[in-house]
C-alpha cells in the first residue's frame, strides 16, 4: 500500500477492522482537554477493540515542533484526526469505517 496514493490509501484504512487501526492521543500532563481527550479515546477505543497509546509533548521535542499549539491531537493510523475537542460520535465513525 506505500505506493497506493493517499485517497486510495484512507479508504483502504477505513475497510480496516477497528482493531486493526490504531490512535495515538498526544497531549502533555496537567493539561483539562487532554484529560476530556483521554476519556472519549479510551471509551470509544475500548468499546471498538482498537488500541491506542499516549504521548507526552514534553517528553519527544519532534511531537512538541510539530503540535504544541493544538494538543490534545488525535491521531488515527498516523495521521491527524483532530485535536482540541476529540468527538466521540466523529471519532467511532473513523474507526468504524462509517460514511
Amino acid at each position: 500500500m506505500a505506493d497506493m496514493s493517499p485517497l486510495f490509501r484512507r479508504n483502504a484504512d477505513r475497510d480496516a477492522d477497528p482493531r486493526e487501526r490504531s490512535v495515538t492521543l498526544i497531549g502533555k500532563p496537567d493539561c483539562h482537554l487532554c484529560e476530556d481527550a483521554q476519556a472519549v479515546v479510551e471509551k470509544v477505543c475500548g468499546e471498538l477493540g482498537t488500541p491506542w497509546e499516549w504521548k507526552d509533548i514534553t517528553q519527544d521535542a519532534g511531537l512538541h515542533e510539530r503540535y504544541w499549539e493544538q494538543i490534545p491531537v488525535v491521531l488515527v493510523d498516523g495521521r491527524q484526526h483532530t485535536f482540541w475537542r476529540v468527538d466521540e460520535k466523529r471519532l467511532r465513525k473513523e474507526l468504524s469505517g462509517q460514511n
